[in-house]
């Protein structure tokens, strides 16, 4: 195996294994953990030590990961990588069990800006956290939960029921895409699905089950995908591929005289505005809870912010999609992501430093704008920037299919990422 289709295969291997925020949250906190960096929380007193390397979660689904530096922090200020631990996916309702003669089926609702018809005839499953009764109500008891085999199915309508779907077909979010879950039994006909599936899950009460944060995921795992398995096909590489990169990044490197942190909050695809996610104070607490009384604004003018999320490559069937001199292209390393309208942070003084980076790195860079007439997206690089006051770059990897249940990159890109966010660890 070589190393390059070795290092894709632990990409793939986390994308499995982090069905939700929750679990890709938990599952770098372990591998930070086993590292040797110590786990702090909001609510105690910090005792940071220089050369320190710690972490810290929010909700459960937001983190960030820190080695202090030995030098002075206003002085050398903070190298830090950002990306975000959500992907779009259909939530499960409050209540949702649903009966439709006799079937069974589950109230969602879609989360971000999902494609949702790829998400049919798929087998599905469900992951995310439940909320148990404990000694103190304002405490309650949090339990990961993956079921992690084939349970729901968004089924498609037959062709022959609809001649014009081909012709395009406009999909209603609430009855077109509820997933078909069992057929009713007797044991079905007063009971509760999902409930039931959880405490066997968990081994719990009904009654002890408060509420929960529960999603849909694909259940088919990522694959290699070409000839010469030059791409990977993967559910949620949107933005994990980046947490993944950037936690290979922190895990591999050393103290040095500036700080190193990996910051990866939530809710990006519904807008950051959370208290986890990149529009709350998480951030900025953080930072000034290991700044000096005074020195916050010093700390960001010395410090540079890469925000880290993917990008559109040039889809060979729709070419005129993209800005006619700056298409991205899968396997070329990574994108610099502009936006005249400032939805990106990227400018000429923060692209440069990129650019350099990559230089330094070995690694091809390339420039991403979308066409004048197509509104792009956005991600956390400008709020990061507007809320800190420090420089950002936007940055990425292009891959098709975004935001399908299933999207599209080249894995040589993977190489080339790790190489970029290591040297920028690098002593």
């Amino acid at each position: 195996m070589s190393k390059t289709i070795e290092n894709a295969q632990k990409l793939l291997d986390y994308l499995y294994d982090s069905p939700s925020p929750f679990h890709a949250t938990n599952n770098a906190a372990k591998q930070l953990a086993a590292a040797g960096f110590m786990e702090i929380f909001e609510g105690d007193t910090w005792d940071i030590k220089a050369g320190g390397k710690y972490f810290l979660r929010k909700n459960s689904s937001s983190f960030a990961a820190f080695i202090m530096g030995t030098g002075s922090i206003a002085e050398h200020g903070i190298r830090t990588l950002a990306a975000h631990t959500d992907s779009p996916y259909f939530v499960i309702k409050p209540n949702p069990q649903m009966r439709t003669g006799k079937h069974i089926k589950l109230n969602t609702s879609p989360y971000g800006g999902i494609i949702m018809h790829t998400w049919f005839d798929r087998p599905l499953s469900i992951a995310g956290r439940v909320l148990l009764k404990s000694d103190d109500f304002l405490v309650p008891c949090e339990k990961l939960v993956n079921i992690n085999r084939p349970l729901l199915v968004i089924p498609s309508l037959a062709i022959h029921l609809n001649r014009e779907v081909n012709n395009g077909y406009k999909i209603n979010a609430q009855s077109d895409t509820l997933p078909f879950a069992a057929l009713v039994n007797t044991e079905l006909e007063k009971g509760d699905y999902l409930i039931s599936l959880l405490t066997k899950e968990l081994g719990c009460k009904a009654e002890d089950i408060l509420d929960f944060d529960l999603c849909l995921y694909e259940f088919q795992k990522g694959q290699f995908v070409g000839l010469n398995n030059e791409f990977i096909s993967s559910s949620r590489l949107d933005d994990l591929w980046m947490v993944h990169a950037g936690l290979d990044a922190i895990l591999n490197a050393a103290p040095s005289a500036y700080t190193k942190l990996l910051y990866c909050p939530d809710n990006e695809e519904i807008g950051s505005l959370t208290p986890h996610g990149a529009q709350s104070s998480f951030i900025k607490t953080l930072i000034e809870r290991i700044t000096p009384h005074g020195a916050f604004g010093q700390v960001m003018a010395n410090s540079f912010f890469i925000s880290a999320d993917l990008g559109h490559a040039q889809n060979p069937n729709h070419a005129g999609k993209d800005d006619p001199t700056n298409p991205s292209i899968m396997g070329e390393g990574p994108i610099l992501k502009y936006s005249a309208m400032q939805k990106y942070a990227t400018n000429g003084y923060t692209g440069s430093i990129f650019t350099a980076l990559c230089h330094k790195a070995g690694v091809p860079v390339q420039k991403y704008i979308t066409r004048s007439d197509v509104m792009g997206g956005g991600t956390i690089g400008a709020i990061m920037g507007a809320n800190l006051g420090v420089n950002v770059v936007d940055m990425g990897l292009a891959v098709m299919g975004m935001h399908s249940i299933r999207e599209f990159g080249a894995t040589i890109d993977n190489d080339y990422i790790l190489k970029v966010f290591g040297t920028f660890f690098d002593n």
